[in-house]
């Protein structure tokens, strides 16, 4: 019996220890899988578009080597000087648009409201629809001749084609990427604003805090890694946006809304000088990267903690 007994105890032992190790301590290979795609679909191709910007390509025949020409063209040209301002002028105008009817649309659709879920559902709608679509609406919309600004020409002054001027144009950019993206931000901050707990809220009106410094003191506070994600995913999204200018405004008027992948897709699929395109793909991988890592950076967020220790 006791013999019995020590193998029944080895063999458990034995047990344990194999799901421990294949449990408790994975190894390298559960991550194998993640790191093979993160090499075939973003280190491959971020390593070509480096090599063909120095290169001398029209998109056939094989790439040859011109040194830095490219990178030499680059900084001297004047219309990349332009086309990095517009790009952040638009970027800026997002976020300051964007993040604040976010937080607070996302906190009101968390609430108890009647109707809330029927009207968040339709305020969403506009998540649903490809930017090229959007753009496309929009400039209808916008039409001067048969749009909104025929029918209401008083709204829009003059001859009512807001997009053919340089301030209507940015404008109508960030009215309209406002318009389709508010609602995937608002989706950040609804769940997060659910996660707050409620027994926060009930000590601050025991304290006699009114709504609005609850807001102040508690859920803005409480928000704030999703702030800090929210702002992350506008700055990479604002410096890649390149769909909804070349369908709303093509670049126009003039050169007026050509921001950095417009000029990309220009250089590259119109002038075929795939080269230059590359390296103005490289500079928009650093700037989206620099600024993401800064934000990582200057707000903490590589070191934060959960909003609720404590609780």
């Amino acid at each position: 019996m006791a013999a019995l007994a020590s193998t029944d105890k080895l063999a458990r032992g034995r047990t344990a220890h194999r799901t421990s190790s294949a449990t408790g301590r994975p190894g390298a290979t559960w991550a194998l899988p993640g790191l093979l795609f993160f090499l075939l679909f973003a280190v491959v191709p971020m390593a070509a578009v480096a090599y063909l910007s120095f290169t001398d390509w029209d998109g056939l025949g094989t790439p040859r080597l011109n040194g830095g020409a490219n990178w030499s063209r680059l900084v001297h040209d004047p219309a990349i000087a332009h086309a990095t301002v517009v790009t952040f002028v638009l970027l800026i105008g997002n976020i300051v648009v964007q993040a604040p009817l976010a937080i607070l649309l996302g906190v009101w659709s968390a609430g108890p409201q009647r109707n809330r879920a029927a009207l968040s559902a339709i305020f969403f709608v506009p998540l649903l629809l490809s930017t090229a679509a959007t753009a496309v609406m929009w400039r209808q919309l916008l039409d001067p001749n048969f749009g909104v600004p025929a029918t209401l020409p008083w709204l829009f002054g003059g001859d009512g084609n807001f997009v053919g001027t340089r301030n209507g144009a940015i404008v109508c950019l960030v009215a309209v990427t406002s318009w389709q993206f508010i609602p995937f931000h608002t989706l950040l901050f609804q769940a997060s604003a659910r996660a707050i707990p409620l027994t926060l809220y009930q000590a601050a009106e025991i304290d006699g805090a009114g709504r609005f410094r609850q807001f102040r003191s508690i859920t803005l506070p409480q928000l704030r890694n999703t702030i800090i994600t929210s702002s992350t995913l506008m700055v990479v999204g604002g410096l890649t946006a390149f769909d909804i200018v070349l369908v709303l405004t093509n670049g126009g008027p003039g050169t007026d809304t050509a921001t950095l992948p417009f000029r990309m897709y220009q250089e590259g699929f119109s002038s075929y000088d795939m080269g230059y395109a590359s390296a103005i793909a490289v500079v928009l991988l650093a700037l989206s990267t620099g600024i993401s890592l800064l934000l990582v950076r200057v707000t903490g967020y590589d070191k934060m903690q959960s909003t609720l220790e404590g609780l």
